[in-house]
């Protein structure tokens, strides 16, 4: 059931100066007529969010819409859905509701697994900035949850007003310099209604836990806790800003084509090479590795022989850190594949591979690659390496094993039973990225096809 603030409170709250607040704040980061998706839970936060962007919408012909995401967890959650249909519809602001599924996520907690869908469905909705309902009280918990965590510079610094570009749109939160008292009031004031969700009152929770207990018995002692917080959490920002800065400068040498040499790891102090490390899993998106992961990393790095074939697995497993010839490589854990995977290739502009994980792309051209000409004496097939395979590179070359050119091609261990062979009947044509056999290769002027591999981008 919706809840009001009357019934509540007893009485009428004097509205709190918020707008222009809220206004001053985020006007200089939204441009005008930007696309802003409000996550819009159904609680108080977020139901004042809605109203604040209601009414400053109009001034910056900013484009407002909204976003419930259904989990299915509470009995109520259908009545939460409905709920959040009326408020969206009396404000004619177009909402989408999106319903997941939580039980094959459930083994990472109740909690970790929701955030990771709704963020999954953020991610995926065309807007340009996400607007998120989260105040001073919340910041305050993140930053104790956080450092409860053992978490690091970059874990503390806790939640931006605006968050730097990592994807196709940015997350701004109005309400981060108020408090939960200042969001109640307004909505008191406007006389706005919400549900409340049951789980919010469970301590059993960390967050709740904090929020219920330990800062009431903080604010009792120290009333300006959640400004001192605050400010902490933007020093830890800014010491996280300077130690990217120190690691890009270590990068601009170490990096390249999505490795990090070794060699530069070894050269380092053990505080320096590990945020080098850490910068660089971030910068594929890899997650975090625990404090004892990340100095097993660089300990196994730099110590193991040179033709030791180091794995180390992180993140559950799903991640995997490997050392080939003084380069570093993260990678997501392949997975297992099928040893006999044979696909057809009928003039397709692309084929899923597998066994990479990744998409094979085939692009016409004239006169370079493969020439099609020649493919038409037989059924022409993508498969995957048995041994014993041999290619003339060309024209004036010797043929040569494809073990010798995988390996004069520096292609890691772990990819070469993995990479797709383009076959006309029984003969190999190409191992796209290293070779074109000479006897398919396009004459000049001759139409002809381009194999390629293309990263396929992971969900979540």
């Amino acid at each position: 059931m919706p809840v009001s603030p009357s019934v509540l409170a007893g009485e009428r709250v004097r509205e709190p100066d918020l707008p222009e607040r809220v206004a001053a704040g985020i006007t200089p980061l939204l441009p005008a007529g930007s696309r802003i998706l409000i996550g819009l839970s159904g609680g108080v936060d977020s139901v004042v969010l809605l109203h604040l962007l209601h009414r400053l919408a109009p001034r910056h012909s900013w484009q407002l819409s909204a976003l419930h995401v259904h989990h299915g967890i509470s009995p109520n959650a259908d009545a939460w859905a409905d709920f959040c249909s009326r408020l969206c519809a009396r404000m004619n602001i177009p909402l989408r509701i999106e319903q997941v599924d939580i039980a094959p996520l459930r083994a990472q907690g109740i909690e970790a697994a929701a955030r990771r869908l709704r963020h999954a469905a953020f991610a995926a909705q065309p807007c340009d900035f996400v607007a998120l309902a989260h105040h001073a009280d919340d910041q305050a918990e993140t930053l104790l949850l956080q450092l409860l965590r053992g978490a690091g510079v970059r874990g503390a610094s806790a939640m931006p007003l605006l968050s730097a570009r990592a994807s196709s749109h940015r997350k701004v939160r109005p309400l981060l310099h108020c408090t939960r008292q200042q969001v109640v009031a307004y909505a008191g004031a406007h006389e706005l209604q919400w549900i409340e969700d049951e789980s919010n009152a469970d301590d059993s929770y960390p967050r709740n836990f904090l929020r219920h207990r330990l800062l009431p018995a903080l604010t009792e002692k120290f009333p300006a806790c959640r400004d001192t917080l605050a400010r902490s959490a933007q020093h830890f920002a800014e010491a996280g800003g300077l130690l990217d800065e120190l690691a890009r400068i270590d990068a601009a040498e170490s990096i390249s084509e999505n490795t990090l040499s070794v060699a530069t790891i070894k050269a380092l102090s053990l505080p320096r090479s590990k945020n080098l490390l850490r910068y660089f899993l971030h910068q594929l998106g890899a997650p975090m590795p625990q404090t004892v992961q990340l100095d097993d990393m660089v300990n196994q790095l730099c110590a193991a022989r040179e033709d030791a074939a180091v794995c180390i697995r992180f993140a559950g497993g799903a991640w995997q850190l490997r050392r080939y010839q003084g380069r570093v490589h993260a990678l997501r854990d392949p997975g297992e594949f099928d040893s006999h995977l044979v696909l057809p290739w009928h003039g397709e502009t692309a084929l899923e591979w597998p066994a990479l994980g990744c998409r094979i792309a085939f692009r016409q051209d004239t006169g370079q690659g493969i020439s099609l000409a020649k493919l038409q004496g037989a059924d022409v097939s993508v498969r995957l390496r048995r041994g014993g395979e041999t290619l003339r590179p060309s024209a004036h070359a010797a043929t040569r094993t494809l073990k010798n050119l995988l390996q004069e091609h520096r292609v890691p261990p772990w990819q070469r039973d993995r990479l797709p062979l383009l076959y006309c009947g029984d003969a190999l044509v190409c191992v796209p990225g290293i070779a074109t056999a000479a006897e398919y290769q396009a004459g000049k002027g001759e139409t002809s096809v381009q194999m390629a591999l293309m990263t396929v981008a992971a969900s979540g």
